[in-house]
C-alpha cells in the first residue's frame, strides 16, 4: 500500500480518510502512528509531507471535531538510516508538524535489537517529545525491558511477552507503563496462537494500564470498534467495564490535563445515557 502514497497530495487524501474513519467511530483524539521515513525516501519532498499531514488533521478537526496527534515511528528493519532521518524530521524546529507528540519504533523486532536507537530516542526526548517504541510482540520480554531501560519508553507497543515475566508485569502495573494491546494483529503476526490465548488478562490481572489499539486496520482487517468488541469479550466486560477500559486509553494518552478529564467526562455521560432506563 506504501508503494501507492506517491505524492503528497495522496498523504494528504489518506490521513484525512483514516480520520473520517475514525469519526465514525466516535473517536474524540488519536495518536496516530506515521512513518515519513517510507514517503520521504520515496521522493515526496519532506516539507510537503508535513504540510499534508498537517492540513488534514486540522480539516479533519474542523469537520468531525476528532482531535490527530502524530507519532513518527522509526521502520527498524530499515536500519539506522531511518531512524537517523526519522530523527532528524522529529526534532528540527524548522520541519516538524506541529501535532507531532511522541516518538516510536516499529516493524520487524527479530534481529532488530532496541538498544540501538538509544541516540535516536535520547534526541527525540530532548526535544519533548514522549517515548513509544514497539516491544516484546514477537520477541521476548528481555526486549521490553530495553525499551524501558534504553529507549525511556513511557507506553509499550504490543508488549505481548511481558506476561512471561512476572518481575516486568509487576513493574509495568507499579510505574503505569501502559500496553498498547491490539488483539486482531497479534492473531495475524502469530504473537498469539488464539484470541482465547491472549494475555490481556493476565495484564489486567497483574494491574497493568492496558489500552485497546487497532495497529493497522486496512492490513489486518479490522478496526478500533471490532477491537474493542474483541477485548470485550476476552475480560467478560460490561458496559461500564467497556467504558473503563475506554477510559484507560485516556490516562495513557498525551492529553494535557484539561483535555483528558473532558473526554473521561464524555466517556462517562455516554454511559450513563445508555444505561438509564
Amino acid at each position: 500500500m506504501v508503494d501507492l502514497i506517491r505524492t503528497p497530495e495522496d498523504v494528504r487524501l489518506l490521513t484525512y480518510e483514516v480520520a473520517r474513519d475514525l469519526a465514525r467511530q466516535q473517536v474524540r483524539y488519536a495518536e496516530l502512528t506515521i512513518t515519513p521515513f517510507s514517503s520521504t525516501r520515496r521522493g515526496i519532498d519532506e516539507t510537503a509531507f508535513m504540510s499534508a499531514i498537517e492540513d488534514a488533521r486540522k480539516a479533519a478537526e474542523a469537520e468531525f471535531g476528532t482531535v490527530l496527534r502524530w507519532c513518527f515511528d522509526i521502520p527498524g528493519e530499515a536500519g539506522l538510516e531511518s531512524a537517523e532521518e526519522t530523527a532528524r524530521l522529529a526534532t528540527d524546529d524548522r520541519i516538524r508538524p506541529e501535532g507531532l507528540v511522541s516518538f516510536g519504533l516499529g516493524g520487524p523486532e527479530i534481529g532488530v535489537p532496541r538498544p540501538q536507537f538509544k541516540p535516536y530516542f535520547d534526541r527525540a526526548i530532548a526535544a519533548g517529545l514522549h517515548s513509544v517504541p514497539h516491544a516484546g510482540e514477537t520477541t521476548g520480554p528481555e526486549t521490553v525491558w530495553d525499551a524501558l531501560t534504553e529507549l525511556r519508553a513511557e507506553r509499550i507497543g504490543h508488549g505481548t511477552s511481558s506476561a512471561r515475566d512476572p518481575r516486568l508485569l509487576a513493574h509495568l502495573a507499579e510505574h503505569r507503563i501502559p500496553l498498547e494491546v491490539c488483539p486482531t494483529s497479534n492473531i495475524a503476526t502469530r504473537a498469539v496462537a488464539t484470541l482465547d490465548e491472549h494475555p490481556i488478562k493476565e495484564f489486567v490481572r497483574a494491574g497493568v494500564l492496558v489500552t485497546v489499539n487497532s495497529d493497522d486496520p486496512p492490513m489486518f482487517g479490522t478496526d478500533l470498534n471490532n477491537e474493542y468488541a474483541v477485548a470485550a469479550r476476552l475480560l467478560e466486560l460490561d458496559e461500564r467495564g467497556l467504558a473503563g477500559l475506554a477510559k484507560n486509553a485516556v490516562e495513557a494518552s498525551f492529553l494535557d490535563a484539561a483535555g483528558k478529564t473532558r473526554v473521561a467526562a464524555e466517556i462517562d455521560t455516554y454511559t450513563e445515557a445508555w444505561l438509564a432506563p
